[in-house]
């Protein structure tokens, strides 16, 4: 399964674009990458020169208040170097996507479920009744997960693999948390090299002939505040003295309080959520500039 993932550049400062997008979108520029590694079959890397105009437009009427601290301070260059572990949210960070949209749309319920995701992510309505609605929204079966990994592989940010290498030289463990799915997640974490017991995500359940029967409500991410417990809890288990988080949405900004993640980054690569944006932090519009601070 791990072996569909397919890598494809994200653009500076790009909202989200959904896939059929792509496929409406005349290739200004196209270009075929191939891997070495039998897992990659190969990554369509495409930029286009119409999507790159309305990404400027939003930077234009949006975010000016965010440019304030696109430039870190020194102080947080020195935590993030110094970091025991990095935390990832894994939708519009780790990935191009917002997985339970993919799935919604995948299963015919995109529209409503996506409406809801966006609630979630601007924290305008709490974590579990949003999720609660989407799932009940989809009630995906076993077989629909498959299939839509399948046909719709998770799409890895770009540059993303390699800043999970530099993390790794550095010797800062490396973590995925999520409100997501674990079922989606997994082969992800798998092409980056990072472990499962590294996964903290919501997990699906299914009935015995594969039939939707809900989600595990114990998950700490099933619930408002749950990727802040998560982190905390993470760092109580292996001792680490300091924690950096890094997302795009309201709860992955919730993870930075007393005792959880020391550090918050929004990376608005993907989806740039200025209340979001404003409040963390380091803005970073390509993890090339966590590399190279890295370095």
């Amino acid at each position: 399964m791990a072996g569909l993932i397919r890598l494809r550049a994200s653009l500076r400062s790009l909202p989200s674009v959904p896939r059929s997008s792509f496929a409406r979108t005349p290739p200004a520029l196209q270009v075929a990458a191939w891997f070495p590694s039998p897992l990659f079959h190969s990554a369509n890397i495409r930029e286009s020169r119409a999507l790159l105009v309305a990404a400027l437009d939003v930077s234009k009427d949006g975010s000016s208040a965010v440019l304030a601290n696109s430039q870190p301070p020194k102080g947080v260059i020195e935590t993030l170097r110094n970091a025991d572990a990095v935390c990832f949210d894994v939708d519009s960070t780790i990935i191009l996507d917002e997985g339970i949209d993919e799935l919604a749309d995948f299963c015919g319920a995109g529209k409503a479920v996506a409406e809801w995701t966006s609630k979630a992510m601007t924290g305008t309505v709490p974590f579990e009744e949003a999720l609660s609605a989407r799932l009940s929204l989809i009630k995906p079966s076993l077989s629909q997960v498959e299939e839509c990994l399948k046909k719709r592989p998770p799409r890895i940010s770009r540059g993303m693999a390699d800043l999970v290498k530099k993390l790794k030289a550095n010797n800062i463990d490396v973590f995925l948390v999520s409100g997501g799915f674990r079922q989606m997640i997994k082969p992800v974490a798998f092409e980056l090299g990072i472990p499962p017991e590294n996964i903290i995500a919501n997990h699906l359940l299914f009935g015995t002939s594969g039939e939707y029967a809900g989600f595990d409500p114990t998950e700490p991410t099933s619930r408002g505040g749950g990727k802040a417990k998560a982190v905390l809890q993470i760092k109580q288990d292996h001792g680490y003295k300091a924690v950096v988080m890094i997302g795009d949405g309201a709860t992955d900004l919730e993870a930075r309080q007393p005792g959880g993640a020391d550090l918050f980054i929004c990376y608005a690569g993907v989806q740039m959520r200025e209340p979001v944006a404003v409040e963390a932090d380091w803005v970073v519009f390509d993890f090339q500039e966590l590399i190279t601070k890295l370095s």
